[in-house]
């Protein structure tokens, strides 16, 4: 029996009969309602009739297709499913991507949905896709692609936000350029050993030709495959050759003839099969250890995570009631519970993997920042990951706290971040603002995963402060100019601020821009982690070289 990690489980704060903790988890439970209206929105794609027209030509969903490849009763942990809300576009951009089990082995899975544009590549299914590559890179695992696409959408408008300013056609140039990348991508992926799968469905167009023309396997489906750089219209003007999809680049013929396919499938339902037997060929080993800790859950009830959070972020929460109940047993051994008390450390287990977790309690302090830089420096000395759960307004601001070093101490913990090499893991539970989200090692520091809250808010700082701030600098230009100051304007200025800056600031709008990989149920938080836990296992896990621990 594996051994549990010696350290004593936490004791709760939350009081669940109160009045608080009933308005948190009924706010809570709105948002989880209005999400699941949303995710049923985006496994419609673009609508009803077009899944009946798919249907009808014997073609499945694209999430069934995706079930189908997946073990029996494996999990699949889509992300970005949220895509471009309040947007132009389709929720969902316009292809689901994820990780799932395919013949016991994780991979990526990147599927263009057919109902939205004829899976035409917008803005955010070129996003999706490039961060289906980058998650299989950086983790190790196999990439496989559900293609069927009718190429770039020649009809986009900017990057598809309904008020983009920028030309139609600059922006297709801007996508055009950006493009080109995700060959190099793929290839890479085969350079660095990474398997890459693709079954064709459907059309496969110009730039989307190249998505199995770049693979390693390829399957194609009899009478419904089409792969060529150009159809037969564009053939005809650009040579005057008369032809048709099927002899152009029909299924047939590339398993025939030009070679490019390596299975030829009957059907969708066979076309799955033959993926699931090559992934299972893979011969596929994770080189990270295995759960090394019992993983036995939760003495704390995730349930009660709905009332933790208040809907506003106004009123205080201690990190440890969230950490409580996602670790194994409830069992977190704290570091420097004294020192820096709004950065709480410590050791832990999740799903029997150890990992190092840092939690807000508050904004960081010159303390609590030298506690961070030296914690995650002893996780990077044991090979352990980090855990980030974020709701901060952050770090310290003032004239005391200037002098104790919080521009120094705050970048120590930055670098101490930006350093660490083993796997980084977000979570934003609530507030993520400022620099203090680098410091808790925001999307731009190349962490694995970041998932977040449906309470979580994203901004430079709050939109009180954004909108008081920007009326102290009209207060001090009229002095300046020596002109009455207009109070009632002001207050009109500053209440549309304020509003503008707490509706952009919300967990949809960073999820639709694909600034995350997906809002999550915080009773899901323990299963997520897990995943992604077992996920990173795919790679060594190795801290960082060429310095010791220093005391800051």
């Amino acid at each position: 029996m594996q051994q549990a990690l010696l350290a004593p489980p936490l004791r709760s704060n939350l009081d669940p009969r109160s009045p608080d903790f009933a308005e948190n988890r009924e706010a809570m439970l709105k948002k989880l309602e209005q999400l699941e209206a949303l995710l049923d929105e985006a496994e419609q794609g673009g609508g009803a009739h077009h899944h009946e027209r798919l249907a009808k030509r014997g073609k499945l969903p694209v999430r069934e297709r995706i079930a189908l490849a997946l073990d029996p009763d494996s999990p699949f942990l889509e992300i970005s499913s949220l895509a471009a809300y309040n947007s132009s576009y389709t929720i969902g951009g316009g292809a689901v991507m994820g990780i799932g089990i395919i013949a016991g082995v994780e991979c990526v899975i990147f599927a263009n949905d057919p109902t939205v544009l004829g899976g035409a590549l917008t803005p955010y299914v070129s996003k999706k896709w490039m961060r289906a590559l980058e998650i299989a890179r950086d983790n190790h695992i196999p990439y496989v692609s559900f293609v069927e696409s009718a190429g770039a959408d020649l009809r986009m408008r900017g990057a598809g936000e309904k008020n983009e300013s920028s030309s139609p056609a600059s922006a297709r140039v801007d996508h055009f350029a950006e493009s080109g990348r995700f060959f190099y991508e793929m290839t890479e992926l085969s350079k660095l050993d990474i398997p890459t799968v693709c079954v064709v469905f459907g059309s496969s167009t110009a730039g989307g030709a190249y998505q199995p023309g770049l693979s390693d396997y390829n399957v194609v489906i009899k009478e419904q495959s089409k792969i060529f750089l150009a159809g037969p219209p564009l053939v005809k003007m650009a040579t005057g050759e008369e032809s048709d999809d099927e002899t152009l680049g029909g299924a047939q013929m590339h398993a025939d003839v030009s070679g490019l396919g390596e299975y030829l499938a009957e059907d969708e339902p066979d076309a799955l099969r033959l993926c699931r037997e090559i992934v299972s060929h893979l011969n596929w080993r994770k080189a990270g250890p295995p759960p090394s800790l019992r993983a036995d859950p939760p003495l704390l009830d995730p349930e009660e995570l709905l009332g933790t959070m208040d809907p506003d972020l106004k009123r205080p929460v201690d990190i440890r009631d969230v950490i409580g109940r996602v670790v194994d047993g409830s069992r977190f051994e704290e570091f420097k519970p004294r020192y820096g008390p709004t950065l709480v450390c410590g050791f832990a287990s999740i799903h029997g993997y150890p990992v190092g977790i840092l939690g807000n309690n508050g904004v960081i302090y010159p303390e609590s920042a030298e506690k961070g830089a030296h914690f995650v420096q002893l996780c990077n000395q044991i090979d352990v990951p980090l855990v980030f759960l974020q709701n901060l307004t952050g770090f310290i601001v003032g004239r005391d706290y200037e002098h104790a070093g919080i521009i120094k101490k705050g970048s120590q913990l930055i670098n101490a971040v930006t350093n660490s090499t083993v796997p980084h893991l977000t979570v934003i539970v609530g507030a993520s603002y400022g620099a203090g989200t680098y410091a808790m090692s925001g999307r731009a520091f190349n962490n694995r995963f970041t998932f977040i809250w449906p309470s979580a808010k994203i901004a430079v700082m709050g939109g009180k402060q954004i909108a008081g701030v920007m009326s102290i600098v009209r207060r001090g230009q009229a002095a300046r100019k020596g002109e009455a100051f207009d109070e009632e304007a002001d207050a009109q200025i500053r209440a549309a601020v304020e509003d503008m800056q707490e509706k952009g600031s919300i967990a949809l709008e960073a999820s639709g821009a694909i600034s995350d990989d997906g809002i999550i149920d915080p009773r899901d938080t323990r299963t997520v982690l897990g995943i992604c836990l077992s996920v990173v296992r795919n790679t060594p896990i190795e801290g960082a070289e060429g310095y010791g621990v220093f005391r800051l």
